[in-house]
């Protein structure tokens, strides 16, 4: 009997759990990123039932993640929850209400945390979606009905939201997408392709020999330099610009820690850098940008720096396994980086004095040896949409027709990749930062997926751009001003009963107005 009492209480909850389970939300949000946040904060006003499902378990993405100077271009087009994030900034720090743009990444990821907690937002965090082909999404046709994760939990809804940087849901719902750089002929521009032409800036200062022994071929090649050729002017290739972590450093002795020596650490990673210190050059005093409390957001400068280029070309179509490795890679090598300019007897001895003054700082992600939780995927894949967002767009040449945001960065590519010119000597290729002429709006279209691949999801990072117009949309104020909007569209969607493809946009267009967007 009291076998049959434990089998019928398990039944019940098991019944009361799929019964909840196929109620579902209005909208499942997959992604911890800002957007996701300033989604799920729409959502949450507009009336919805909304859930965030993310892998991650720091929210934020690299808005909380060490990117605390803000890539914000002309800042009087930031409107809506966008601005509304900096203005809690701005509170945190002086109280007076007014936008801040530089900040630490732990008081970033506390405002993240605050939108969410205030808006009673469940949040399923370190929930990966199974990527397994027709294992993770459900369809009905061309509808998502319902999210698998590896941990075997289900999400079911009526809309859904791809905030992820790698697009991860997007692929797994069969939506078309690219990788890589489209040829220039494709969409009709300039910067996008192969850059050989444009390799100027984060250059080589000195003619630096490729090869082991210098000027010997036979010697082999130096570390962290492609055998491969660069390719042709403006021509696609596969290749994906450079990431790294934007580290938080401080001089601060108190609160400094000195850089750790990685695990796998090998001094013949950094010859090259090296060869450039020796030769002159002390490009590694750029990009330590000021923050709040003594830090600093340090980014990659010159020609070799925290970006390490080259090693993430697989990353967008990896999987979980195959992008730890990455990952892992990538902090091994920054943090030899730091230890070897901070540490090496061989460097020049103003640079390593200067640079050992640095260290991470001991008050910001202290759950991750003071690293940050988030490396800077700059670019993964990028949704293939009816409408695509170029070049041509963001200089006003083509038009606009349904704006929902509004975008002013420069077209910025970090480096693709370093091989060796003809010379023998090393070059950097695909470091482009052209200024498109001001603000410019961004499509609708850029966020929705051709209607006959999913009518009910919206994708708000990998969004449907080419390689050289994305190098500007994928800035972080960029992103949180298209998860409001996506979210708004989802919700008038749903009251109008019609595809995300299919609403009206003068409808659409009222609603953002009202909630402080900033459009054309």
């Amino acid at each position: 009997m009291k076998r049959l009492l434990i089998a019928l209480m398990g039944a019940l909850i098991s019944t009361n759990t799929m019964a909840q389970d196929d109620a579902g939300h209005d909208l499942v949000i997959y992604g911890g990123t800002s957007a996701a946040i300033t989604a799920a904060v729409q959502a949450s006003r507009g009336g919805l039932s909304v859930v965030i499902v993310c892998p991650e378990k720091h929210l934020g993405g690299m808005s909380a993640s060490g990117l605390g100077w803000t890539d914000s271009g002309d800042k009087s087009v930031i409107g809506g929850l966008s601005l509304d994030f900096y203005k809690r900034i701005g509170k945190h720090y002086n109280d007076s209400g007014d936008a801040q743009w530089t900040f630490e990444p732990h008081v970033a990821e506390r405002v993240f945390e605050d939108m969410v907690r205030e808006h009673s937002i469940p949040v399923h965090r370190d929930q990966w979606l199974d990527r397994s082909p027709g294992a993770g999404v459900e369809m009905d046709g061309n509808k998502i009905v319902s999210i698998k994760m590896l941990s075997g939990e289900h999400y079911r809804g009526r809309m859904f939201i791809d905030a992820t940087y790698e697009g991860d849901l997007m692929a797994a719902a069969g939506v078309s997408y690219a990788v890589g750089r489209e040829a220039n002929s494709q969409y009709n521009e300039t910067l996008n392709g192969v850059q050989l032409d444009n390799a100027v800036k984060h250059q080589f200062e000195n003619d630096i020999s490729a090869y082991v022994v210098p000027g010997d071929p036979t010697s082999g090649l130096l570390p962290r330099v492609s055998a491969e050729p660069p390719g042709v002017q403006g021509e696609a290739d596969h290749r994906v610009q450079a990431y790294n972590f934007r580290m938080c450093l401080t001089r601060v002795p108190e609160n400094r820690v000195p850089f750790p020596k990685p695990e796998g650490y090998d001094p013949s990673q950094y010859e090259l850098l090296l060869r450039e210190l020796q030769a002159g050059s002390r490009h590694i005093t750029g990009a330590f940008s000021p923050m709040p409390n003594g830090k600093t957001d340090t980014n990659n400068r010159g020609s070799f720096s925290t970006d390490n280029i080259g090693m993430n070309y697989d990353y967008p179509e990896a999987s979980y396994e195959h992008r730890r490795e990455i990952i892992d890679e990538h902090r091994t090598y920054q943090q030899g980086y730091c230890y070897f300019l901070a540490n090496d007897p061989r460097v020049p001895q103003d640079a390593r004095e200067w640079y050992s003054e640095w260290g991470l700082a001991k008050d910001e992600f202290t759950g991750n040896g003071n690293w940050p939780h988030q490396i800077y995927v700059r670019e993964a894949r990028r949704m293939v949409g009816d409408f695509v967002v170029t070049q041509n767009h963001l200089t006003r040449e083509t038009p606009t027709p349904r704006p929902i945001g509004m975008g002013s960065y420069n077209m910025d590519s970090h480096n693709v990749q370093r091989y060796v010119d003809k010379n023998g000597f090393v070059r950097n290729e695909g470091d482009v930062q052209v200024n498109p002429g001001g603000p410019y709006p961004i499509d609708y279209g850029a966020i929705i997926p051709k209607q006959v691949e999913c009518e009910n999801l919206l994708v708000v990072c990998a969004v449907s751009s080419s390689h050289i117009a994305y190098g500007s949309i994928r800035m972080e104020p960029v992103f949180m001003i298209l998860g409001q909007s996506a979210a708004s569209a989802a919700s008038l969607a749903l009251d109008t009963d019609v595809s995300v493809q299919q609403i009206d946009y003068s409808q659409l267009r009222d609603r953002l107005l009202v909630d402080g967007q900033v459009l054309p």
